[in-house]
Parts: C-alpha cells; sequence; structure tokens
C-alpha cells in the first residue's frame, strides 16, 4: 500500500445530501424550508445580531440611510468601564476625556483619519477635567462638538461658557497670537528633538557601541570646602532631558571633601531605589570626574549586580577649557578625545553642565538654609515658630538676611529687642 493510497473505511463518512426543497427535488416536499432564498440553504438563515427574545438595542435605533444620524450623540459604556475611572462623580465630560464616549482619547489607530476639530474637542474636554473652565474660550478651528462641549462645561462650571471660533476684533488679534506661538514652539520642539536623536546617534559612533542610546544620566558632587555636600542626577532622553527623573540627595556620614565617598553614596541610594521600584536603567552612566571617580563608579555597579550600564567619566581638559574634555570608558584601556566640533561632544558637555547646575543649585539651597538655621536657632527667643515666621515673612534667607530693625519689628511676636537681636546675629554685631 502507498501513502496515496489510503482512504477511510466504507461508510466511515456519510456522503453529502442536498436540502430538500420541495416538489421535484426527490428529497421531500414538506421540508419547510421553500424552494429558493436564504432560508432554503445549509445553514438556515441567522439573524445578525439577535440576542434571543428581545430585538438588540443596535437594531433598534433609527436608521438614516447607510449610517446613522445620531451616530455622534450615540455610546455604549459598560458597568466594567465606569468601575475602571474609579470616580465619585461621573458626568458626560468625564466620560469624553476618559475616551469612552466619542471625542475622547484616541488609541492611535484612526489619529490620521480624526481632524483638526475632533482632536481639538478631545483635547479641551481632557484639559477642563480638573481645571477651572473660563465663561468664553477662543479655539481654533471650530470642535467638531462645539455646542456639545459648551453645554457639558455649563453643566460643570454652573455657567455659561461661549466657545467662539471666529472672534472679531482684539479677541482675533490673540487668537491669531497664540496661534503663531503655538506653531513655533511646536517647530522648535520637533527641531530639538530631531537634534537630540542625531546627537545621540553620533555619542553611539564615537563609543563604539552597537546598540541605540535611548536614556543617559549623569551624576556631580557639589560643596564648599566640604560643607553641605550634595549629589545630583539628571536624566536625557531621545526628547532631551527628563526633569521628572532629576533627583538630589544630600549626602550625610562621610569626611568633609571626600568626593569617592559622597559619589558611592548617592549611587547606591539611587540604583537600590531603582532596583526596588523596578525603574528603568540609563544605557551609559556619566560621571563627572576622572579615573579615580570612574573607579569608585564601577565598583558601586559591581556591588550592588547592575548589569548592563557602561560608565563614562568627564574628566575636563587642560585649564578646563571647554572641547579639550577626556572620556574614560568601563571596560577599556584607552581615553576617548572627541573633536572639539563633535555633535556627540557636545551632548556629553550639555549633559555633564546640566548636572552641574543642578548639583550647584541644590548645595547653595541647603547651605543657605543651614546657615540661616544656625544664625536663628542661637538667638534666645526665637523658636521654631518665629523662625518659620519670619522665612514666611520674607521669603527667604537673603531677604531677611537685609531687612533692617524696622521690617523686623513687624513680624508677628518679633518686638523690638528681639529685631535688634536678630539683625546683629546677620550682620555679626555683639
Amino acid at each position: 500500500m502507498k501513502l496515496n493510497e489510503i482512504r477511510d473505511n466504507d461508510g466511515a463518512r456519510k456522503g453529502r445530501m442536498r436540502v430538500g426543497r420541495g416538489i421535484g427535488s426527490g428529497l421531500g416536499k414538506t421540508a419547510g424550508r421553500g424552494h429558493k432564498g436564504q432560508g432554503s440553504r445549509a445553514g438556515g438563515y441567522h439573524k445578525v445580531g439577535f440576542e434571543g427574545g428581545q430585538m438588540p438595542l443596535q437594531r433598534r435605533l433609527p436608521k438614516r440611510g447607510f449610517k446613522s444620524a445620531q451616530l455622534q450623540y450615540n455610546g455604549e459604556v459598560t458597568l466594567t468601564d465606569l468601575q475602571r475611572l474609579g470616580a465619585a462623580e461621573v458626568d458626560l465630560l468625564t466620560l469624553k476625556a476618559a475616551g469612552l464616549v466619542r471625542g475622547g482619547r484616541d488609541d492611535g489607530a484612526h489619529l490620521e483619519e480624526a481632524d483638526a476639530g475632533a482632536v481639538l474637542g478631545a483635547f479641551l474636554a481632557q484639559y477642563y477635567l480638573d481645571k477651572e473652565i473660563p465663561a468664553e474660550l477662543l479655539v481654533s478651528p471650530e470642535p467638531a462638538d462645539a455646542a456639545w462641549l459648551s453645554q457639558a462645561f455649563q453643566e460643570r462650571s454652573g455657567r455659561r461658557v461661549a466657545i467662539s471660533a471666529h472672534p472679531r476684533g482684539e479677541r482675533a488679534g490673540w487668537l491669531d497670537l497664540a496661534r503663531r506661538n503655538a506653531e513655533h514652539a511646536l517647530t522648535a520642539h520637533l527641531s530639538s528633538q530631531a537634534g537630540m536623536r542625531q546627537r545621540l546617534e553620533a555619542l553611539r559612533d564615537a563609543l563604539g557601541l552597537e546598540f541605540d542610546l535611548t536614556r543617559l544620566e549623569c551624576f556631580d558632587i557639589s560643596h564648599t570646602g566640604g560643607e553641605a555636600t550634595v549629589a545630583a542626577c539628571v536624566a536625557f532622553g531621545v526628547e532631551g532631558a527628563i526633569k521628572a527623573d532629576y533627583r538630589r540627595y544630600n549626602i550625610e556620614g562621610v569626611a568633609p571633601g571626600d568626593d569617592y565617598a559622597a559619589l558611592q553614596q548617592a549611587l547606591r541610594r539611587r540604583y537600590i531605589r531603582l532596583r526596588e521600584e523596578e525603574g528603568r536603567l540609563p544605557d551609559i552612566l556619566f560621571i563627572d570626574g576622572g579615573k579615580g571617580q570612574l573607579t569608585q563608579a564601577c565598583a558601586m555597579l559591581a556591588e550592588l549586580q547592575v548589569a548592563g550600564v557602561m560608565a563614562v567619566s568627564i574628566a575636563k581638559g587642560p585649564e578646563r577649557k571647554p572641547g579639550l574634555e577626556t572620556l574614560y570608558l568601563s571596560g577599556k584601556n584607552r581615553p576617548i578625545i572627541l573633536p572639539a566640533d563633535s555633535s556627540a561632544l557636545h551632548l556629553v558637555q550639555q549633559i555633564r553642565d546640566e548636572a552641574h547646575r543642578f548639583a550647584i543649585t541644590g548645595h547653595r539651597q541647603r547651605r543657605a538654609k543651614a546657615r540661616v538655621a544656625s544664625a536663628l536657632e542661637h538667638i534666645p527667643g526665637i523658636g521654631s515658630k518665629r523662625r518659620q515666621a519670619l522665612l514666611r515673612q520674607f521669603g527667604g534667607v537673603k531677604q531677611l538676611a537685609r531687612a533692617g530693625v524696622e521690617d523686623l519689628v513687624g513680624v508677628d511676636g518679633i518686638n523690638a529687642d528681639l529685631a535688634q537681636r536678630i539683625y546683629d546675629a546677620f550682620h555679626g554685631e555683639s
């Protein structure tokens, strides 16, 4: 027997038989299916959308031609959808902002098909979901559902809200100015984003990496003679600085001026937290410093078992002149000196300078706070409440130090004698 000769046993498969279609078919004249039409075919007639017992809702809605004229006002919201909102009070504006009814958030599948009016309407619904709604909105272009939005805003705010797409006079000038500012901001953002991607690619090529760079972090240490040491971490991505991921660390328990120990403490606190929260690790970790800082960073990453992160230290050139920086890479013996006009070097400089700015700002704030606290704590009659009242009245340390006796007397709880003591404490008088 051959494979192509294998067959089922006789009678294993039942032969097909036509459905009876009345007289003349030879298969029965009273089958009940009739002679023609869908009902006489194999499988029978199936009413699409029939749920049994009752006509479904979508079949009971009024129809106008091929598309319902009421479609824009209809939407299906399930109890599960409402439960996911987690809102104590749900109205039409909330549903629209959540994307549960027409005009809400788009998942991106139909964004290309959406016109500007629909996009603007969705944005307005989301933007004013938790913000105060003004009495008049100047918009361009007119939202696709302006009347619906106006009604929803009115119900939310309790007063009439006008949406004007074609204002005149001074209002037209305001709208045109806002449009041009938005266009310029968008152009600058897109240009900056494209430039950032190009610089990331240039840095990848300069360092000889085989993977794309999507996240960079840089650490810097700032102090004055070991006083008020602060470590700063900044993050950059494909769209530029990620300020939401910026972090400062007040360094405690290390010898004054010990930058190595300060760097180790900052790295430990940073990456232990990321590991616990399952945060995203950087592709490259930059350190402002030389070989010593690189060694400390590599040792800390190894101790914390952080894998997949390349450490790079940025050593300043002779006389700290920009453009002469030397890059020391983990796992490589030879340093890299990039050309002064290299876009990769410009990116490294930008990240380093931003980390330095963020660190020194935090250091100055901490130092000023410590000094004013120390100065006020040693003044008899100044407790925590009066310290808070003084800082709240003058808005900061510098303003408090410049205040005269007459200004200090104006603070609640500060008499003339106490004001004089405060003035003497800041001006070095006994």
